[in-house]
This record gives C-alpha cells, sequence and structure tokens, in this order.
C-alpha cells in the first residue's frame, strides 16, 4: 500500500489519541457547538479470536441523538479507528453520536467481510441506542477511501441483498438513512480503477475483478442503487490518482435514474483528499447534509 493513501485516509495527517480501553474523556468545546465526551475501544464484535472495538464522540448530555458511523480508509487492509478523530468531535457538538468502528483487512479477510463488521457496527449502535442515548431510526454513515465504499454499502444494500452477514438473525436492522463519501469507489470492475490500485482490489475480493465478474459486482456500490436507498452526497477530487472521479459521476448517473436523493460533488484539480479552504467547508457540508436526512425532513 502506497504511504500516501495511508495517510489520507480521513482527509488530513491528524489523528487523535487513545486515552487506553474504555477510558471516558471529556473533549475541549468550540464555538460551533458545546463539550462532548469520548469513549475509546468498546468491543462491538468478536470475529474469531479478534475483537473488533469501536469509538464514540458523543454530545454531553442530553438526547437522543441522530448516530453517525465514521468510517476510516486504507485500501480495506491497514488504517484506523482512531484516525476519523478529524471528523467526530465536529459532529459530537453539532448534535451527534459519532462512532468509528475498527473493521477486519485484507487480503487476510476477504469480502463481504469488511461489510459484515459495519453493518454489525451498526446493529451494536441500535441495539444499545438507549444507553448511548442514539435514535436507532436516526443512523447514518460516512467514510473516506475505502472507508466511502463501505458506507456507500450501507446506504445501498438490505435484506434481499444477501449482505447481511451472519448476525442478521435476531439482530437490529442495518439501515442508515444517509450517507455521505468522501471519494470512495463505486464500481470495482470498471475499467477507469487504475493499474496502482487492482492490487487492492484483488486483495479484497480474493481474486481479479477478470477472475470473479460476479463478485466484483456485489463488492461494487453502483450494482444496488435503486430507488428508496440512503440520500448520498459524494465527494470527489477530479485529479484524484486513485479513485477517478468517473467513478462518481456514474454513481451520479445511477441516483439520478433511481430517484436516489442527494448530490455529487466534484472538486476541480483536488487529490485523493483536500486541505483548506475545501477541508473546512466539505466538512460543513457534511454535517448539512446530514442535518437535512438526519434532523429534518429530508427535503
Amino acid at each position: 500500500m502506497s504511504m500516501r493513501l495511508r495517510i489520507v485516509t480521513c482527509l488530513a495527517l491528524l489523528a487523535a489519541t487513545s486515552r487506553g480501553p474504555g477510558a471516558l474523556a471529556q473533549e475541549p468545546s468550540s464555538k460551533a457547538g458545546g463539550e462532548v465526551v469520548s469513549l475509546k475501544d468498546i468491543t462491538y464484535k468478536k470475529a474469531g479470536d479478534a475483537e473488533l472495538k469501536l469509538d464514540i464522540t458523543a454530545p454531553k448530555g442530553g438526547g437522543p441523538y441522530p448516530a453517525v458511523l465514521v468510517i476510516h480508509g486504507g485500501g480495506w487492509r491497514a488504517g484506523n479507528k482512531k484516525d476519523c478523530q478529524i471528523m467526530m468531535p465536529d459532529l459530537a457538538r453539532r448534535g451527534y453520536v459519532a462512532v468509528s468502528p475498527q473493521y477486519r483487512f485484507c487480503p487476510k479477510e476477504t469480502f463481504p467481510a469488511q461489510l459484515d463488521d459495519v453493518k454489525e457496527a451498526v446493529r451494536w449502535v441500535k441495539a444499545h441506542a438507549k444507553e448511548y442515548r442514539v435514535d436507532p431510526d436516526r443512523v447514518g454513515a460516512m467514510g473516506f477511501s475505502a472507508g466511502g465504499h463501505l458506507s456507500l454499502m450501507l446506504g445501498l444494500t438490505g435484506p434481499s441483498d444477501g449482505l447481511e452477514g451472519p448476525g442478521a438473525e435476531g439482530g437490529a436492522d442495518t439501515k442508515v438513512v444517509a450517507v455521505v463519501n468522501f471519494f470512495g469507489p463505486t464500481d470495482l470492475a470498471a475499467d477507469d480503477i487504475p493499474q496502482g490500485v487492482r492490487p487492492m482490489v484483488k486483495d479484497l475480493l480474493g481474486a481479479t475483478p477478470r477472475e470473479k465478474p460476479e463478485l466484483a459486482a456485489r463488492a461494487s456500490p453502483l450494482t444496488y442503487v435503486s430507488k428508496g436507498d440512503a440520500a448520498i452526497l459524494t465527494f470527489q477530487g477530479t485529479k484524484d490518482p486513485l479513485v477517478p472521479h468517473t467513478q462518481a459521476t456514474k454513481l451520479a448517473d445511477a441516483m439520478t435514474a433511481a430517484g436516489v436523493p442527494g448530490r455529487v460533488e466534484l472538486l476541480l484539480g483536488a487529490s485523493h483528499g483536500w486541505g483548506e479552504p475545501d477541508l473546512t467547508r466539505t466538512k460543513e457540508d457534511t454535517i448539512a447534509f446530514f442535518d437535512r436526512y438526519l434532523k429534518g425532513a429530508g427535503k
């Protein structure tokens, strides 16, 4: 994996420092909102011998609040939930319970293991909604790069697609209402996937898309776009060397045809991530989008 991919998993070089397993900590307030609290390293799932953990950052007191899963990137084979602390306090100060799950990596674990994990994280949030002051009917997801791909899969797939994972029986549903995708791929079998990224796709699938086209389609968000899906906001740079902007425009075409609400924004000249002033603007647009679909009437 290129170092550049690892660096841009959450749009910037910032990462929070964990205070230890289960440590409750109060974060400083900001002009954007009030004080927030955070919990680190809560086990939400056991996969074989591994314990998968998540972090929570939430408003101090009150609720119930909408929840947003914040999913890190890293080519499906690296990255850390701590990376997404760049976004989580901002969400919490604006009235959201932000949840960042770790998920299993390829090539050791191939698709759909990663999707199984983030779907299980949604179930965990809904099952523990009262404890963590969450409204289980107002859950969204966002992600960066590979995390954007997984966020889209959360918003576009349902029980009829056969991807609910082993926790489906007897568990809460995995429906999310709104998705924000930062430069995540939408069509893993497409010819526009750069040569340097194809080994990552092969590691995720356990085969090349040419070897297993049905599996590549099954792992591609574009396959599932249909009426009634979650609202989607996508940000994509036009000079992204890892995820071409045509991946985003194909998603826009599919959303338009199916009547899925949202928008696709191309950042002209931007790469796989960006700095100021677009960093602050896209973060603000993200929160405004969630305000519309998780707090408002969704119109």
